[in-house]
């Protein structure tokens, strides 16, 4: 968990679960060995599933970066892939940002250590398309327009809602931002990461926009907040951790549910809540690395995670999967799963690409004089 990456997504959900049981096709088509991996735009190209599989399997490895264990259950989900497939994950800086995982394919290119795949809010992913490589899932044509690249470049995956974490034995409920302003929280409030660089942060940001009453378009009235809150002496420049939320450093935590949920259930007294009025939602998005070193793997990676067996793995560590409202449909919801968080309900508001890219400029004008 935590300090995950900048910037999430731009549509609510839709699309159809999958299953990772597709058969190679009946026509003749060469074998998956000689398939040249980094130009594959869908299993197709390998002659089918089974041939992907046979690929990945071959290269025997995966390098995933940012993807912290119980951050929105990617422990699990990683530990499955390589039970599944039998294919080894080397899971890599889990607490960086989205820019330092782009960083990293800088650093690391052509190296065996080099990510095969990026998990990435929507400003870096924007800003770095030339890294990526188009790849269309099997059940691409049941994504919506709005929650994928045309091509395939990246895709959304799973979002949560903006939430407040608190530890109840040290600081009462907050109900409204304005209560953050008060002396209960003296020395109390941090973020999930730097607002121009992580993309809790940058979504807190956005929620307190829009919880004064402002507009996604200018993220100014919420720039204004923290300010206060900083003037209040509330606001602790410090990144939560889950070292810092159980040593009681960070007593009240913006971020996203599922992190803010992974917390309560560890930390005695953390609980948590979402303010009425505007619920902040926001997809993070898978791409490909370009210059993967196991690109097949990383394909496979990418089929894997849109099956209903993934997603709902995104369900059990309180976030939701962009198939939710397929799976619905279909019954292959996790019914105890979803259960435990709930549907998204209230006003929901999402950022639109155009709005994302407004808010980072003005973010990374503002944000280091506002809070000093």
């Amino acid at each position: 968990m935590f300090r995950k990456r900048h910037l999430a997504g731009v549509a609510i959900f839709a699309a159809a679960a999958i299953t990772l049981s597709a058969c190679a096709s009946d026509t003749a088509t060469p074998a998956a060995t000689d398939v040249d991996a980094t130009t594959a735009t869908s299993a197709e190209d390998f002659g089918g599933l089974d041939a992907l599989i046979e690929a990945a399997q071959a290269e025997g490895e995966l390098n995933v970066i940012a993807l912290p264990d119980n951050w929105a259950n990617y422990g699990e989900i990683k530990a499955l892939f390589e039970e599944k497939y039998d294919i080894i994950v080397n899971s890599a800086d889990p607490d960086i940002s989205s820019a330092e995982e782009i960083a990293a394919a800088d650093n690391l290119k052509g190296q065996d250590t080099a990510p095969d795949v990026f998990d990435l809010g929507t400003a870096v992913t924007l800003a770095s398309t030339d890294y990526f490589a188009p790849y269309q899932v099997a059940n691409w044509d049941e994504i919506p327009d709005a929650n994928k690249e045309s091509t395939g470049l990246y895709v959304n995956d799973y979002t949560g809602s903006m939430s407040i974490g608190y530890n109840s034995n040290d600081v009462p409920k907050p109900e409204s931002l304005d209560d953050l302003l008060g002396d209960d929280y003296k020395g109390a409030v941090a973020l999930n990461g730097d607002p121009t660089q992580a993309g809790a942060a940058f979504a807190a940001v956005g929620l307190a926009t829009v919880q004064q009453g402002g507009s996604l378009d200018d993220f100014q009235d919420g720039i204004d907040f923290f300010e206060q809150l900083n003037d209040a002496g509330n606001f602790i420049p410090v990144n939560a951790t889950p070292a810092t939320i159980a040593s009681g450093e960070t007593k009240v935590v913006f971020d996203w549910s599922y992190n803010n949920l992974a917390q309560a259930s560890v930390v005695d007294g953390w609980e948590v809540t979402t303010l009425p009025g505007a619920v902040y939602t926001s997809f993070y998005n898978q791409a490909i690395s370009k210059d993967a070193p196991h690109p097949a793997a990383a394909r496979l990676w990418q089929e894997f995670l849109y099956s209903a067996e993934a997603q709902n793995l995104f369900i059990v560590g309180g976030a939701y999967p962009v198939t939710i409202d397929a799976m619905n449909e279909a019954g292959t919801t996790d019914e105890d799963a979803i259960a435990v968080i709930g549907n998204l309900d209230g006003d929901i508001v999402t950022p639109t690409e155009e709005q994302s890219a407004a808010a980072s400029a003005l973010l990374a004008e503002k944000w280091a004089a506002a809070i000093g």
